[in-house]
């Protein structure tokens, strides 16, 4: 029997009537504002400086009551540090900056979607807001792969944004991808 109703209807007190329009999740996404622009800006400076030195260009930006605490880069090949990431390097200067490993009034923003290991770190310093730009669909831990930021067996969860300027987190991590590919193609002839 097909459905007799135009508009989705709701039972409400026993009585069927029409529903609301629906709210999607992209309703319920919180928004970016100038600040997080800025400084997301700022990580994007820090995933330039990446890049410059032939790493991944991943840049991030630890803050506090609207002042920059930290900001930090990959830095994995110069180091040879598996775990050189710029969420690790900025949650590490914040920490002793602060003299607390506790960074619960901070934002965090970095250029792409942290790592199982970045969010874990994250949790474990109590971040509570996370601001993102592009996704990672292939190791991102807030949203691509796995929402371990949201898991509500952990004693901590995190508010995350994502998106802010996603197409300039994206193109610079894009670029790097496809000059490496055409030294490594240049290289093998």
């Amino acid at each position: 029997m097909p459905f007799p109703f135009s508009k989705p209807h709701v039972l409400v007190a026993s009585k069927l009537v029409e529903a609301p329009d629906l709210i999607t999740s992209k309703d319920l996404k919180p928004s970016s504002n100038a600040r997080d622009e800025e400084f997301m800006e700022l990580a994007l400076e820090q995933a330039r400086v990446a890049a410059s030195r032939g790493e991944v260009p991943v840049g991030a930006v630890l803050v506090r009551e609207e002042h920059v605490l930290a900001v930090g880069h990959n830095n994995r090949e110069e180091r040879q540090n598996p775990t050189a990431h710029a969420e690790i390097s900025v949650i590490e200067q914040g920490a002793s900056q602060l003299g607390t490993w506790r960074l619960s009034e901070t934002i965090l923003y970095v250029t792409l979607e942290p790592c199982l290991m970045c969010v874990g770190a994250i949790i474990q310093a109590r971040i509570p807001r996370l601001v993102f730009g592009a996704m990672d669909p292939k190791g991102g831990a807030c949203g691509s792969m796995f929402q371990v930021h949201e898991e509500p067996r952990l004693n901590h969860q995190v508010t995350v944004l994502s998106g802010v300027l996603e197409e300039a987190c994206g193109a610079i991590l894009q670029s790097f991808f496809q000059e490496l590919r055409l030294q490594e193609s240049t290289l093998a002839q």
